[in-house]
């Protein structure tokens, strides 16, 4: 089956973290999205609830924790490349973007979402995805898509650059928590950026994209109008 979106990142739960909103929304206006995650999450950081858990276990865990996640977030599809958690800055390059040009010509999507060069925290992992993704989707690997889509961080801010497309998540923050505590093995690091996750924090409403590719152009100018028609969002 084939996905018009697809949201290449790092880990179980940077879905949610970056994008919740986005892919609900997306599903409600019957364009529900792929997720291609590049790792399993088995380095992650373990609640004292998992501190038992060896690394294949908390493996294991997190795919069913991305499962009920995905069923929150109307996600059509869910693809685990498998790479290593923690590592994925060491991986063959090559056998890394082969992986992820075959996933995304398997699902045929014309748009793609991931993380910006600087992995909005400098996490090695967010920073590797973002470079593969971006290669395998420009350098003609991947004829399906036409647009790439970064989050927006703060170093995209002081470079210049703005976000096309902004989703205020005030409106559906009740499903987005519900997804946050979905992967409840790192409840913990989610409280720590959200909050306690009853209220959405001022400084963690929206998520933001810039259009960082189109059809051959780096940065093209593209009205959030344009960006919400593009992608069949109201």
């Amino acid at each position: 089956m084939s996905y018009n979106i697809l949201f290449s990142y790092a880990h179980p739960d940077d879905e949610t973290f970056l994008s919740a909103c986005l892919i609900h929304q997306l599903a409600e206006a019957g364009e529900p999205a792929a997720l291609l995650l590049a790792t399993r999450g088995d380095a992650g950081s373990k609640n004292g609830a998992f501190g038992h858990l060896t690394r294949e276990q908390l493996g294991e865990l997190r795919e069913e924790e991305m499962e009920r996640a995905a069923r929150v977030l109307k996600l059509g599809q869910v693809t685990h490349l498998g790479f290593p958690d923690g590592k994925l800055a060491e991986v063959d390059p090559g056998s890394a973007v082969d992986a992820i040009a075959e996933t995304v010509n398997r699902l045929q999507p014309s748009v793609v979402f991931t993380f910006p060069p600087d992995g909005c925290n400098y996490h090695p992992d967010h920073m590797a995805i973002s470079r593969l993704t971006t290669e395998a989707v420009v350098s003609g690997r991947c004829p399906s898509v036409r647009q790439l889509y970064y989050v927006m961080s703060g170093a995209l801010h002081e470079e210049g650059r703005r976000p096309n497309l902004v989703i205020d998540t005030a409106p559906l923050w009740a499903m987005k928590a519900e997804a946050l505590r979905c992967h409840d093995s790192q409840i913990l690091a989610i409280m720590r950026h959200f909050g306690p996750l009853e209220t959405v924090l001022d400084d963690r409403r929206f998520e933001a994209f810039a259009l960082a590719w189109e059809q051959g152009a780096m940065w093209p100018e593209k009205s959030e109008a344009e960006a919400r028609a593009a992608l069949r969002l109201p």
